[in-house]
């Protein structure tokens, strides 16, 4: 079985050999900078951030989005009282690029401190210390007495030896030096498309010979890849650190003296043992619902995505939804009697068939049904789908009544009663309010209007991380 995946990822690193040299040897030209700082983002809104995708720094599991990165992300936007809003890549050179022409706003990966970079970026504060290290698989078994002899533990055996790593990744970066200094050659094979982990399963399945990780990413893949060793270092330890604009003062000020403070705090000593010291969470990655291993959101995936497809729906958005509702539980029923996978009211499911509602797919079925209805009231007024969808999910969550009488309050205040943010939603959030529920054009009265903002905010936000690290 090793033969294929040797064939095939030299077939991929031959197509990139065949690319310009420039993109091979991360040469790759670095975008013009943008002029955007921390007022500029306020005002906006959000702060847009670049990550990588590995089973510490971001991740789902059972539905939840997790990770070190990620919950040092959140923790941020919360101070800074703005939205999060995150995407995915493990391209270097890229997301510099999309850091200098305003993509994003903050790279947060594990950028280790380097003079060159230093004249692209502006690096922050670092948030914690590490160092690489070369993942090889250890000797058969029946050789442990002389381990060591079949292991690689000085950085000159190196020379000659072919190691596979990420394309554009900070692993490129320090292979190059380090055959600089014991002068000679690395073969360094860049692979894209594959992430950390899925290099180290082939080490450990003895697919390829070698590659490279950070030390602390390595120490929770021991937990469950019996075949590898991790005990070579080929850096230093390394100052960890994310990047901003290097014309981003204010934001670099603002971030540098949070985290100087946030690292103190029990709430950051917590994440960090959480991710890389508690042996608790490791069988998280060893988990089919883990994005990387298995790439499982429930135990109802299946169905979701059958049902889904029959209706055009993106099961990741269903998926998100049904997270939301119940947490994948198809008998749980909420204080107002909703029941399932979907929560349906009793008399929602006796409308759109459903005999049984604590059977996953029938009560799937009929949530998918109500959402159709909903969309349907809709899409004559508003066009855009995706704004449409906001609409659909507050009405899924509070009733079309009380999104109809948002919608009317908006109209007579001078606002869109067909935008969502900062228009509609800002009347339904205060529907709970005398001046506004008892306004003459408001035909429902009353409503908790928080739990719907929240509830379409909260949606669709896992349903970009859904996105982010679930491709079909």
């Amino acid at each position: 079985m090793k033969q294929p995946y040797i064939i095939v990822l030299m077939f991929i690193a031959v197509l990139w050999s065949c690319q310009p040299k420039s993109t091979v040897n991360n040469t790759e030209t670095t975008a013009e900078l943008i002029s955007i700082d921390l007022n500029d983002i306020v005002k906006r809104g959000k702060i847009r951030v670049v990550t990588d995708y590995n089973s510490t720094n971001y991740f789902v599991y059972k539905g939840r989005p997790l990770g070190y990165q990620l919950e040092l992300l959140q923790a941020l936007s919360n101070t800074l009282g703005i939205k999060l809003e995150i995407v995915v890549s493990n391209d270097l050179q890229k997301n510099i690029n999309s850091l200098r022409n305003g993509d994003v706003d903050l790279i947060a990966t594990n950028l280790t401190i380097t003079r060159d970079r230093s004249n692209e970026v502006a690096f922050t504060e670092p948030h914690c210390i590490t160092h690489q290290v070369l993942v090889q698989q250890k000797p058969d078994k029946k050789n442990t007495s002389s381990l060591n002899n079949h292991l690689i533990r000085n950085q000159l055996e190196l020379a000659g030896k072919t190691i596979y790593v990420q394309q554009n990744s900070a692993y490129v970066t320090r292979l190059r030096s380090l055959s600089n200094e014991i002068g000679d050659s690395i073969n360094i094979v860049e692979i894209p498309d594959y992430e950390v982990e899925q290099l180290i399963g082939l080490v450990d399945n003895g697919e390829i010979p070698f590659t490279v990780c950070d030390d602390n990413l390595a120490r929770i893949n021991l937990n469950f890849y019996d075949n590898i060793d991790v005990e070579t270092a080929i850096s230093f330890p390394q100052k960890i650190a994310w990047a901003v604009r290097p014309n981003s003062i204010d934001l670099k000020d603002v971030v540098d003296n949070w985290l100087i403070s946030f690292k103190k705090t029990n709430q950051y000593k917590r994440i960090y043992r959480k991710y890389f010291i508690n042996k608790r969470s490791t069988h998280l990655v060893n988990s089919s619902f883990h994005s990387i291993k298995g790439g499982r959101v429930s135990a109802y995936d299946a169905i979701i995505k059958s049902e889904s497809e029959k209706h055009n729906f993106d099961w990741r958005l269903i998926a998100a939804l049904i997270y939301q509702e119940s947490r994948f539980l198809p008998e749980v029923e909420s204080w107002a009697g909703a029941v399932g996978l979907m929560q349906l009211m009793p008399q929602t499911a006796e409308l759109f068939g459903v005999d049984t509602p604590t059977s996953p797919q029938e009560n799937i079925q009929g949530g998918l049904k109500f959402l159709i209805w909903l969309d349907k009231r809709y899409t004559s007024r508003i066009e855009d789908p995706d704004e449409r969808l906001k609409f659909v999910l507050a009405s899924y969550n509070v009733g079309p009544g009380h999104v109809e009488d948002a919608m009317r309050l908006a109209e007579k205040n001078n606002k869109d009663p067909y935008l969502w943010e900062d228009n509609v939603d800002y009347y339904l959030l205060n529907k709970s309010k005398p001046s506004f529920y008892n306004d003459p054009v408001v035909k429902y009265g009353y409503c908790r209007g928080e739990e719907p903002y929240h509830y379409v905010t909260d949606i669709l936000e896992r349903y970009t991380h859904y996105k982010n690290v679930i491709t079909d």
